[in-house]
């Protein structure tokens, strides 16, 4: 699938998203910043919609806090959330994470989003329904976690030849024309380690007490054509 079919796709998932939560009470609002961090994780896709926002709102200046954070020890993902379901299907033992020091996103100014409109799914799905400064916490309903879930494994199934990273890692790759060039053209070349390989989607993680539940939502995200 090229780049612009998956770019119209994801537009069509985030919608369907934001559908949902529309019906949701959250605290979240702008300026509550608590939860965007350094350790945001993202696709390639995602990635590229940052940078085209980051350019054409002449935001370049965002570069060079992205590079600032860059020399800040992140947490860099070993395998994908479609890696995770197919190691839970084989009964495999899942990797540990690595915990890192708690930064802000190299993408706030003033406590807000400077890329909003473009801003990844992790971001979108962070939502609480109490104030997270005050709980020390966000609050979220566990059949919002399972939604979250499908989404981010839709999400990488869409863009399973791309890559997922570090918001940082994955931008920085990205700022140079040559590799965005190669993204365009479904070239994958001189990419760091700490980007890793997308997979399409075998299995969807689904607790047995939310699988009638899920069910609309679901037709909904397989009735996307791209």
């Amino acid at each position: 699938m090229n780049l612009n079919s998956k770019l119209l796709a994801f537009d069509k998932i985030f919608e369907i998203y934001k559908d949902f939560t529309d019906d949701i009470n959250t605290a979240c609002k702008k300026y509550c910043s608590i939860c965007c961090t350094k350790d945001v994780i993202m696709t390639s896709v995602e990635g590229y919609k940052i940078i085209r926002h980051i350019i054409s709102e002449d935001k370049t200046h965002l570069f060079e806090k992205i590079k600032a954070s860059s020399a800040l020890q992140r947490f860099k993902p070993e395998i994908t959330i479609n890696g995770l379901a197919d190691l839970s299907m084989e009964e495999d033992d899942l990797p540990e994470e690595i915990k890192t020091p708690i930064g802000r996103c190299p993408l706030l100014v003033n406590n807000a989003c400077s890329v909003y409109p473009d801003r990844p799914f992790a971001c979108r799905c962070f939502i609480s329904t109490e104030n997270c400064e005050k709980n020390e916490c966000a609050i979220i309903d566990d059949y919002v976690l399972t939604i979250n879930n499908i989404f981010l494994q839709v999400i990488e199934h869409v863009d399973q030849d791309g890559f997922t990273g570090n918001l940082t890692d994955i931008l920085l790759f990205l700022e140079s024309a040559q590799n965005r060039e190669n993204l365009l053209a479904g070239k994958c070349v001189n990419r760091p380690s700490c980007l890793i390989n997308n997979r399409p989607l075998k299995i969807l993680m689904i607790p047995p007490e939310h699988r009638d539940r899920v069910q609309p939502l679901l037709k909904a995200l397989k009735d996307i054509t791209y």
